[in-house]
């Protein structure tokens, strides 16, 4: 099996999503591998991390295993480029990360999501209104990306009507395997310049006119006086765009084609809605919407008693740790009452996990709450198409049926 090891092959994600069976070989016998291709012509080997305690040490020792030596995606950055992308908080090691996730977390309170919760009833009701008539539906772009899109233009302030923009942009900066979304390098430049310079606005706009948002918030100085730069913010808003709507519309997504290869589940949903919120813990676990991130070694250190140099390209696979029999009974077996279920989806903990984590569970559970009160016969009708990617396990097309019914609204 180890000569056929390839986990970064696009093509494989595209055809068939994560490579279980390559993760479930690696886990049982070099749970730290030494992969030695690496993707493009030029690019370094890297060391494969698929158990889900090596996951959690890399990810909680970051003074070991650093995001900003060579940043956090798997690709190599041109040297001109590092020092702008080391201003965003997913590239930042503490304390510079420290520092920004303080200013983030002001727009991420409590307080915030809780008050999102009816609203985000109300915009699933209005997604599903829109389909329901027809009977049929994309379920990826009529609704699993319509959710987030609408989420966070609330959370910006920006109108909704620009959600479609902000859709497009996104699925070019992160489509950047897939012809459908980017046809160049150029394309995926040009979607971040943009980005940046819609980000710039809010920002102007909102100094004028502060408002209950995140962006009003993080514009605030901190308690030493200190403000974000322009180039931070925008990347952060450049972040926030991407990653509050890739993950949440993959876990929809995936989610509920686990549903419709698991039909049992979706009876079992529907007979007892209580086992909603253990059933969107099981998509994120089941789907692993982000299946890697890469971390640079600081100094000569191990992982699981395996010697990695200081310089070592670390890459490590939470969709492989959430499969991992060591900590999941019945990995391979789609649960939605699992208990417990200490999955890895929103990260394996330490400085980089996930911030909007309970609003991207908050949106699934109320999507599935949605769902099972009014299309409760919904189906698969017809091919899903897979995002080629080896970053995100991602769906772009899956066409549903379901019984058409009258809008509430």
């Amino acid at each position: 099996m180890a000569a056929h090891i390839n986990l970064v092959d696009a093509d494989i994600y595209q055809r068939g999503g994560a490579p279980h069976d390559q993760f479930a070989w690696l886990r049982r016998n070099a749970p730290v591998y030494w992969h030695e291709y690496g993707g493009e012509p030029g690019w370094p080997g890297f060391w494969a991390v698929t158990r889900h305690a090596d996951v959690g040490h890399v990810s909680r020792h970051a003074d070991a295993f650093s995001s900003t030596r060579r940043l956090a995606l798997f690709g190599e950055t041109p040297e001109a480029e590092i020092e702008l992308q080391r201003l965003m908080m997913l590239n930042m090691d503490p304390p510079q990360h420290t520092r920004q996730r303080a200013f983030v977390n002001r727009g991420f309170t409590p307080r915030l999501i809780g008050r999102l919760a009816k609203h985000i009833r109300e915009i699933c009701d209005t997604l599903i209104d829109e389909v329901v008539p027809r009977g049929t539906a994309d379920f990826v772009t009529d609704v699993a990306a319509q959710l987030p899109l609408h989420v966070i233009c609330e959370l910006v302030g920006a109108p909704v009507t620009d959600r479609a923009w902000i859709f497009e942009k996104s699925n070019m900066l992160v489509g950047f395997d897939d012809p459908e979304f980017r046809q160049s390098p150029e394309e995926g430049i040009q979607a971040a310049a943009e980005i940046y310079a819609y980000a710039g606005e809010l920002a102007a706009r909102r100094r004028e006119q502060p408002a209950d948002d995140i962006v009003t918030r993080l514009l605030q100085p901190n308690e030493a006086g200190e403000v974000l730069s322009t180039d931070e913010f925008d990347l952060f808003f450049l972040l926030l765009t991407v990653a509050g709507n890739e993950t949440t519309r993959n876990a929809a997504s995936g989610g509920m084609l686990a549903f419709f290869e698991h039909r049992d589940q979706w009876r079992r949903l529907l007979d007892d809605p209580g086992l909603i919120p253990a059933a969107a813990e099981e998509i994120v676990r089941w789907v692993s919407p982000v299946n890697l991130f890469r971390r640079t070694a600081t100094c000569d250190t191990e992982i699981g008693g395996q010697a990695i140099a200081e310089g070592d390209k670390v890459v490590v696979f939470y969709a492989s740790a959430n499969r991992d029999d060591a900590v999941f009974a019945d990995p391979d077996v789609f649960d939605i009452g699992r208990d417990p279920n200490p999955h890895v989806g929103f990260g394996g903990g330490g400085p980089h996990f996930c911030l909007g984590r309970h609003l991207a569970a908050l949106e699934l559970r109320v999507l599935l709450q949605t769902l099972a009160e009014r299309m409760p016969d919904i189906e698969l009708d017809g091919e899903v198409s897979r995002l080629r990617s080896n970053f995100l396990n991602g769906i772009k097309h899956m066409p549903v049926r379901f019984t058409p019914s009258a809008p509430r609204t």
